[in-house]
């Protein structure tokens, strides 16, 4: 079986600050999971509340089945997000306390088979932060470049 590669969120990284990260299982008909496997999501536009005390990523786009019937999923329903309570009641407490947010980074299969996603609690970065990722990120890639010319 050919291993499906994994969806990420990439603007997560620049917008946030990633302080504490979870892995928690998430809930999903059949013919999503063969559309993740197929890769055909995106994780831009999602975001993680609590209802119930319950964990749930909300508009996580997973496109439909291509060989689905009647019964293919919908496109950006709310799923269910899958911790421990320990990890649930963490995560609640320090969200509401510290202002932090919930943030849905990547998605991918564990070693058994399972749909996992790794959540972060991240607070948002400030415009000036945003610049000296920027910045670090192009003297990295100067960097780099110097290198190769060098061997």
């Amino acid at each position: 079986m050919n291993s499906p590669k994994e969806i990420t969120n990439r603007k997560a990284k620049f917008e946030y600050q990633f302080l504490q990260g979870f892995e928690a299982g998430i809930m999903l008909k059949g013919t999503e999971v063969k559309s993740l496997r197929n890769a055909n999501a995106n994780l831009n536009d999602a975001y993680c509340l609590f209802s119930s005390n319950e964990l749930y990523i909300k508009s996580l786009f997973i496109g439909e089945y291509e060989y689905g019937n009647v019964h293919n999923h919908e496109v950006r329903r709310d799923r269910k997000l899958l911790l421990r309570k320990a990890e649930l009641k963490k995560i609640q407490r320090r969200s509401t306390e510290k202002g932090l947010t919930i943030v849905p980074y990547r998605i991918f299969f564990s070693e058994r088979g399972f749909a996992k996603v790794e959540i972060f609690l991240a607070q948002g970065k400030k415009s000036f932060d945003k610049r000296n990722t920027i910045k670090d990120r192009d003297a990295k890639r100067d960097l780099d470049r110097l290198k190769k010319m060098n061997e």
